[in-house]
């Protein structure tokens, strides 16, 4: 009976860590809305900073900071 319960104690650990690896995997799955959501942002945020930079090169401001840097 006492080699069950060393048993149980050192398996404990593994089965524990797997079941927590189990569980934060899960929680991963729910998140290609939110990449979409943060793609589109982030195509309006690049648009807005295209405009700004139009209109400062219009404005006459310094030609290296009308070039977009990526």
């Amino acid at each position: 009976m006492s080699e069950l319960l060393y048993l149980l104690a050192l398996l404990a650990c593994p089965i524990g860590m797997g079941a927590m690896m189990w569980m934060m995997n899960r929680g991963h799955r729910s998140r290609p809305q939110a990449t979409e959501d943060k793609q589109i942002e982030l195509a309006g945020l690049r648009a807005e900073i295209d405009q700004l930079r139009a209109e400062r090169s219009d404005a006459g401001g310094h030609p290296r900071l009308a070039e977009p840097r990526r």
